[in-house]
């Protein structure tokens, strides 16, 4: 299943509300999604940079991130690298993760895929905005780390810092089906892994030697969590000390985790909380079993989301809101023990990610050329 594959043709209505009961408080979330912007390509990810400026930073697929400045697009681009980028499909310019001190020091690092020299892989690269206060970036690029790709899908894509100051990287397990190559398993490879690196130590960057595999033989260091199959989006949540993974499925369940130092979650012995190789029987112990799941039947790829620490939406505060690419339903996440999922919003978006802005609040980016921002129905 590719992450992004073209949905039966819908009309997309720029506003959508839908008063949806918590399970929990019995109390009504009534949201609606504020159109920000329109006419974008193929965009995958939004965010701030941390730095109180109020600007979004739009990534499209192609190669291109675009400025969002005082309500309106800018009409040149921050960054355009579309001659480093392979695109198509769930090949692209996934991700872009501005570092903790971006408003000192101006850098941000890129996750994207390209063949040139031949060769499919994935890039981390940091790149540099002087001063950080403008809108248009350098294109030099300083390449931390490539990642020989396989095949042409499940290639994660998420850069992003965490509390620790450490950058995460999603990678998933290469591609085809099945996990042919068995990379979510393996340790010997980067692939079917989340990986959390230091771009403040030595270069071309430093393995935090807090990594749980840093003394293990013929692991990679630079591992953090495994057995993941397609971690196409993950966040933190500093507030409860909590990072959520939204890993993306093969052919039947798509799931929610809970990222833990160290801990392996399964694919491809497990889809979800089920067996997947063997279909039946299948060894559990040692494995990290999702907090939330969902069949196909209520969509086919999950975005995961962030959990809501703004302002706006008081109701809202502390509960994880994640979607799904297929159906463009959108769920919260709440509670803990157990975990209490809860529809949201029924939308026709095909949702490829969610963003926070400095402030807390949350984006919801359309695969079809939209951003929309999640607000209090009147």
């Amino acid at each position: 299943m590719r992450r992004f594959r073209r949905a039966a043709a819908v009309t997309t209505a720029l506003i959508m509300t839908l008063a949806a009961l918590h399970a929990a408080s019995a109390q009504a979330i009534r949201l609606q999604l504020q159109p920000i912007a329109g006419g974008l390509a193929e965009p995958v990810f939004v965010t701030g940079t941390g730095d109180g400026s109020g600007r979004l930073f739009i990534v499209e697929q192609a190669g291109i991130i675009r400025a969002y400045v005082n309500g309106a697009i800018r009409s040149r681009p921050f960054l355009d690298i579309r001659d480093r980028v392979l695109a198509g499909g769930e090949l692209g310019l996934l991700s872009v993760a501005f570092h903790p001190r971006y408003k000192e020091n101006g850098r941000f690092f890129l996750n994207y895929t390209t063949d040139s020299g031949g060769r499919l892989r994935t890039v981390i690269a940091e790149y540099k905005t002087v001063p950080p206060t403008s809108n248009v970036a350098n294109r030099g690029e300083r390449v931390l780390l490539t990642i020989p790709q396989p095949f042409r899908n499940h290639n994660g894509g998420l850069n992003m810092f965490g509390p620790d100051g450490m950058l995460y990287i999603g990678l998933g397990d290469g591609g085809s089906g099945g996990d042919p190559q068995n990379n979510g398993q393996r340790l010997d490879t980067l692939l079917g892994k989340i990986l959390r690196i230091n771009v403040d130590g030595a270069l071309p960057y430093a393995v935090p030697p807090d990594n749980p595999f840093v003394t293990r033989k013929k692991a990679r260091p630079e591992i953090w969590a495994y057995g993941l199959r397609n971690p196409w989006r993950f966040s933190f949540d500093p507030a409860a000390n909590r990072a959520f993974v939204g890993d993306v499925g093969q052919n039947a369940w798509e799931e929610i985790d809970i990222m833990e130092r160290g801990r392996n979650y399964g694919w491809r012995i497990m889809e979800g909380a089920h067996c997947y190789s063997p279909p039946s029987g299948c060894p559990t112990a040692g494995l990290k079993l999702p907090v939330a799941e969902y069949s196909h039947t209520d969509g086919c790829a999950v975005t995961g989301g962030y959990v809501y620490r703004g302002t706006r939406i008081p109701s809202l505060v502390g509960k994880y809101v994640y979607g799904d690419y297929c159906s463009g339903r959108i769920w919260t996440l709440s509670g803990g023990g157990p975990w209490t999922a809860s529809l949201l919003l029924a939308t026709s978006l095909r949702i490829s990610s969610f963003g926070t802005d400095d402030a807390g609040e949350l984006y919801v980016v359309d695969h079809d050329g939209n951003l929309f921002k999640l607000i209090p129905a009147p």
